[in-house]
């Protein structure tokens, strides 16, 4: 990167920084609840999250046992 490109990076960054300020200004600004009752949707919806991905997580395993379980049982067999 010569000097040029590198000065021409300095005020796209600082276009970046300052557009993400600014919107993040805007939205706190224009949103529809307040800060509480949005930490507790944040909230109630990451537990959701949580416990989905622990089931499935779950589900997967099983899965996971069952084919290995099926792949011991098949070799078992051919060696017999």
């Amino acid at each position: 990167m010569d000097r040029s490109e590198a000065q021409d990076l300095i005020p796209f960054s600082l276009g970046i920084v300052l557009g993400a300020a600014v919107g993040a200004g805007v939205a706190l600004l224009l949103a529809p609840q307040s800060g509480r009752k949005t930490r507790k949707l944040i909230s109630r919806n990451a537990e959701h999250l949580r416990d989905r991905a622990s089931d499935r997580w779950d589900e997967l395993a099983d899965e996971v046992r069952d084919r290995v379980d099926d792949a011991l049982t098949s070799a078992r067999q051919r060696l017999s």
